[in-house]
């Protein structure tokens, strides 16, 4: 599979730890889900996340949609 590929065949879901910049993983796996969409996020592709919440995002989109509506609370 590449990145212009749009499939995505589930293997194991991993387990992180959310960190400022970067994550650890917690348990392997092969992706994670979005907080959000319930999507698959392959590992080399995650770009957002929360630390105060440890969620996942699928897109920058996601992730303010999540912001608005923990604020919004």
């Amino acid at each position: 599979m590449n990145r212009f590929e749009t499939s995505f065949s589930a293997g194991r879901e991993a387990k992180l730890r959310y960190m400022d910049a970067d994550f650890q993983v917690v348990q392997t796996g092969e992706f994670v889900r979005c907080a959000v969409t319930d999507q698959p996020i392959k590992l080399n592709e995650l770009r957002y996340w929360s630390v105060e919440r440890q969620e996942a995002y699928a897109s920058a989109e996601v992730a303010m949609q999540r912001h608005m509506e923990v604020i919004e609370r």
